[in-house]
């Protein structure tokens, strides 16, 4: 390389067959380019590829989604084979687009839980509809940070107004506010740190907790619950998991009773949890009589709705919710009864100024200074999370493509073959049916009086774990009340009346079989 000077401001030619030479200013630069290695630009090509590739890839899945009947549900593999299967060391090689759609194709889709498949009815995580399944890609490629305005303006306004949907769909007034958050874990962690911030007149999330606090939950409540209790400083030995009324509904006396041996304590009320769809049965508490106890100890009421907000969709079951609008804090999932893709949770409350008031922190590498910033919303001024994905484009996507009442219909048919399961199963005299379903969830129990309860939860866990070696169903199992059940909970746009009474005579086969073996006798 040579340098001159020169007083030329800025041109770039080409002085002789291999020398390169570029001005700027008083200085002039050679470069002899048969040293070195130029390539062409890879953009065109890489545009290209990825359109060959996305194209491919849309025409793979709705493949997948119209024919997952045909496929095996869950994988028979042991979990030290998936292990071995990815243990590689981080790449380097190059690799194209159609080469790793293979890779994919071979490693990872026939070993994953079809949860489209019309015979999933396990852990509430239900079939994604197709639109929203468009919708999170199409976030992806924006990849807009909804936690600060500038970093998606377009998508914080999509947020407040999917946000206002599911206030209306409560019965909150304009007064309302919330957030989208990856799922009821964060959403209750939110509520119960609400509850917290309210309780103790705004003084916690500064100065920690102070004096002696419990919060209560039945025992039916979701495990989240206890984490949050945790996350919040007051520790889960502080949380009262009381017991339930023959319908698994919270029961009231028991309620009254724990605050009152609490306060004698000197042990002051936090935080009221209500259930509106437990886990295992979608069993509701009587929200307005833990609203007007919360009213009488002056603390806050959080309610569950993770699960059961797919109620405020139902066109057939209105009110199964009673109550509802009294919480002042409410958890709703979208990605389970909405059937939107993972993840879009929800923490809906009352009154907004709370959550500014938990959570209202602005440092000042991010605090605004435009003319426009008291009309730009800040979510991390208002929330927890910063780094905040575009959750609501796939739920606003959805409600707009098939609207509210086809979504409750799917809700309705879910209730429906929930409801045609319990009769198989009570109609039987081998099995037990928890309680006739108020939502899509059911607990059958299948009875061996001759048995021990030992024996009997044996059973179940062999029959569960045989149909879903088999492939055609998946379901899970529990305890309730001491007693094992075969939980099933048909959240699924594909699940028919049908598929239900194929299940319910493969449980039937499996038991009957089980107890007459000659292992078992």
């Amino acid at each position: 390389m040579r340098r001159q000077t020169s007083d030329v401001k800025s041109k770039a030619t080409m002085s002789g067959k291999n020398y390169f030479t570029f001005h700027v200013s008083r200085f002039t630069w050679t470069f002899d380019v048969s040293r070195f290695t130029f390539h062409p630009t890879h953009t065109h090509m890489e545009y290209r590829s990825f359109r060959n590739a996305g194209h491919y890839l849309v025409e793979y899945i709705a493949d997948y989604l119209e024919n997952i009947g045909d496929r095996k549900l869950f994988p028979d593999v042991e979990p030290q084979f998936l292990y071995d299967l990815f243990d590689e060391p981080l790449p380097n090689k190059q690799q194209s687009l159609e080469e790793i759609q293979q890779i994919l194709e071979q490693k990872l889709i026939p070993f994953s839980t079809h949860v489209n498949h019309p015979g999933y009815m396990g852990l509430i995580t239900p079939s994604p509809n197709p639109a929203g399944i468009l919708a999170d890609l199409l976030a992806s490629a924006l990849n807009q940070n909804i936690g600060g305005y500038s970093i998606g303006p377009a998508a914080v306004a999509m947020e407040l107004r999917v946000i206002r949907w599911l206030n209306d769909l409560i019965g909150y007034n304009e007064k309302a506010g919330g957030n989208l958050v990856s799922g009821g874990m964060m959403a209750n962690f939110t509520g119960l740190k609400l509850a917290r911030d309210f309780t103790t007149g705004n003084t916690a999330q500064h100065e920690g907790i102070k004096g002696d606090w419990a919060v209560y939950v039945s025992e039916e409540r979701h495990v989240s619950v206890d984490k949050a209790v945790d996350a919040i400083g007051l520790g889960r030995k502080n949380l009262r998991t009381l017991p339930t009324n023959e319908k698994f509904q919270l029961r009231i006396d028991a309620l009254r009773e724990a605050i009152d041996q609490d306060k004698a304590k000197g042990i002051r009320a936090l935080c009221i949890v209500g259930l509106a769809g437990t886990t295992n049965l979608g069993a509701v508490d009587d929200l307005e009589t833990l609203h007007a106890i919360a009213q009488e100890e002056k603390c806050w009421l959080h309610v569950d709705a993770a699960y059961g907000g797919g109620m405020l969709l139902s066109n057939k079951y209105p009110g199964r919710l009673k109550g509802l609008e009294l919480a002042d804090s409410v958890t709703i999932d979208p990605h389970k009864w909405f059937y939107a893709p993972l993840d879009a949770g929800a923490i809906l409350v009352k009154d907004h100024q709370q959550l500014t008031a938990s959570f209202g922190i602005q440092p000042a590498y991010l605090t605004d200074q435009t003319s426009q910033r008291e009309q730009r919303y800040q979510f991390y001024v208002h929330g927890f999370e910063q780094s905040k994905r575009f959750r609501s484009l796939k739920v606003w996507t959805s409600f707009h493509h098939y609207g509210k009442n086809k979504i409750g219909e799917w809700v309705d048919n879910n209730i429906e073959q929930a409801t045609h399961l319990h009769q198989l199963a009570s109609a039987d005299e081998h099995f037990e049916s928890a309680t006739e379903p108020e939502m899509s969830a059911v607990c059958l129990h299948f009875k061996t009086p001759q048995w021990s309860k030992e024996q009997n939860t044996q059973l179940h866990n062999d029959v569960a774990a045989e149909i879903e070696r088999e492939g055609k169903f998946w379901f899970a199992t529990t305890i309730m009340k001491g007693k094992s059940w075969f939980r099933i909970n048909p959240v699924n746009i594909r699940t028919t009346k049908e598929t239900m009474e194929a299940l319910f005579a493969t449980l039937r086969e499996k038991c009957l079989t089980q107890i007459s073996s000659p292992q078992r006798t």
